[in-house]
């Protein structure tokens, strides 16, 4: 068996990946529909939306394969498939010694035919792919493979309207949308591993004053810097976002209330160093309200920006009231 090598462009393709946030997300019929739809055209029992990243390929649609929704990276046909520029087809895996011995060949799913269309979203990074799996030998001529390519060119489009629906466009970070998406999942998650959270309710301080003494688009600058200094802070698997105008939130997971301070303390740390650079006519500053997830008396995700809201509101309150 051989085991998929690593593209070129690997550190830029996993952050265009990561760009999309759409990694263990829950089926969506965008994306279903398109796997129904190649399935049923191509007459195979397995029809998958593949995605590829460090460790894994997981499947954000996934037909005909049952309950599973991901495998081991270095096993996928689909981990080769996204080494070049157009489809990976394998007429018979036992006729080719790259898979002759993969498990998935030898045991279930028994993969003797598979077809795998690269998933382009940014140039030539490739995210996944769009394939067919079926448990025996078959061919697969011209006419297949432009069908293919336009069932793959579907998906490429739902993954740009996806990223486009749940991103800000101004910061580039998840909008409102987009963290209720990932923030359900994650708390989800922690609730069934039994870990805590940390919801944080961020609001930038004297916005207003900004945007009145410098132009709005200064203020766009600052909402653009200060998302910036959130991502050098927080880490891969915390789900920041820009709720809208100068609102900000960032959801900690198995991070308990006085860690998630901590981090709070080294967005300020950066926060102050942009500020002594004198990038800006302006001084950075914002207020916040932070909220405990507790998996055996789970709040929803709806309570706790309620919480963290009024919790930051009081704090920014009292700040005003000593200036």
């Amino acid at each position: 068996m051989k085991t998929p090598e690593i593209p070129a462009n690997e550190v830029q393709r996993l952050k265009a990946l990561r760009s999309l946030h759409l990694l263990d997300t829950l089926p969506e019929e965008r994306f279903d529909r398109v796997t129904r739809m190649a399935r049923r055209l191509f007459g195979v029992p397995i029809a998958l939306v593949s995605l590829i990243d460090e460790n894994r390929q997981w499947f954000k649609s996934s037909c005909g394969l049952g309950a599973a929704t991901e495998t081991p990276r270095d096993l996928s046909l689909c981990g080769h498939a996204i080494l070049g520029n157009d489809i990976l087809l394998v007429p018979d895996t036992l006729q080719d010694a790259r898979f002759a011995d993969n498990p998935f060949v030898k045991d279930a799913p028994h993969v003797r035919f598979y077809a795998g269309c690269p998933l382009s979203f940014s140039g030539n990074l490739k995210m996944g792919t769009l394939c067919l799996i079926d448990d025996k030998p078959r061919m697969f001529d011209a006419e297949d493979a432009v069908a293919l390519r336009d069932l793959a060119s579907m998906v490429e489009d739902e993954l740009r309207a996806f990223q486009a629906s749940t991103s800000d466009e101004l910061t580039q970070i998840s909008n409102r949308r987009g963290f209720i998406s990932l923030a359900g999942h994650m708390l989800h998650h922690c609730q069934m591993k039994g870990v805590k959270a940390s919801l944080v309710f961020i609001d930038l301080d004297k916005f207003k004053l900004i945007n009145d003494t410098y132009g709005h688009g200064e203020g766009d600058r600052a909402l653009v810097y200060f998302s910036e200094l959130m991502k050098q802070v927080f880490g891969y698997f915390d789900v920041i976002a820009r709720l809208g105008g100068d609102e900000f939130v960032a959801l900690m997971g198995n991070r308990t209330k006085s860690e998630a301070e901590q981090g709070i303390l080294a967005l300020q740390r950066y926060v102050d160093e942009h500020n002594a650079s004198q990038i800006t006519p302006y001084q950075l500053a914002f207020s916040y309200g932070i909220v405990e997830f507790d998996p055996a008396a789970p709040h929803s995700l709806e309570t706790l920006l309620a919480e963290g809201d009024s919790t930051m509101y009081r704090i920014k309150k009292s700040k005003c009231m000593r200036s």
